[in-house]
């Protein structure tokens, strides 16, 4: 049995009709969930800070980890409901309801994206003309490591960046398992880059 323990953010495991608990073994995380959790929940508390650091010009990584048909793509890209969203249509909303908040005006804001699958070790960029060319993994000292020769697409609006996920979503590699007849054979990591400029010629110096 699992038992979620919100206020102490732990997770306790135990051996069915174990009522003494002698076995029991508990783990401690910064935050955990059950499943009478929401969405904007998960949002708020894991989700939020990040993506507001990465508008303030910090970087950010939201990393999904475990076994199949466990909920990463739920908890990632949940249900076409604005409830039931994951984070990553969220993050969406969030970062370009920053850029048109009325508070924003005299800034001017370049937002980009890439979408990389990695696939029995081989490195496939899902938004490129030639899905199946093998991309190169580098490192050098003013970029620290990148792949060469990723697509990277200029995006102006929520929607303009979920018909790229979409795009991106239809050519991942998948396949049926034990536990999911749709299940991702694969990693893929979409990345948002974000570049602001500010008029400063008014400002006073």
């Amino acid at each position: 049995m699992v038992d979620v323990i919100k206020n102490i953010s732990q997770i306790a495991l135990n051996r069915p009709g174990d009522d003494d608990k002698h076995d029991e073994k508990n783990f401690t995380f910064d935050n955990v969930y059950s499943d009478q959790s929401t969405q904007r929940e998960v949002y708020d508390e894991c989700a939020f800070p990040l993506v507001e650091s990465v508008i303030g010009g910090y970087n950010g990584t939201i990393f999904a980890y475990g076994q199949t048909g466990c909920g990463k793509t739920h908890t990632m890209m949940g249900l076409p409901d604005k409830e039931n969203q994951g984070i990553i249509p969220k993050a969406f909303e969030h970062i370009y309801g920053f850029i048109d908040d009325d508070s924003n005006k005299t800034k001017k804001f370049l937002v980009r994206a890439s979408y990389l699958e990695i696939y029995n070790e081989d490195v496939r960029d899902l938004l490129a003309v030639d899905i199946d060319k093998k991309l190169e993994l580098k490192e050098n000292n003013k970029k620290g490591v990148f792949v060469k020769d990723l697509t990277i697409i200029s995006v102006k609006s929520v929607k303009e960046i979920e018909e790229l996920m979409d795009k991106g979503n239809s050519l991942r590699k998948v396949g049926a398992t034990a536990m999911n007849d749709t299940s991702s054979r694969s990693h893929s990591i979409f990345t948002i880059y974000i570049e602001t400029a500010e008029d400063v010629s008014n400002a006073c110096v």
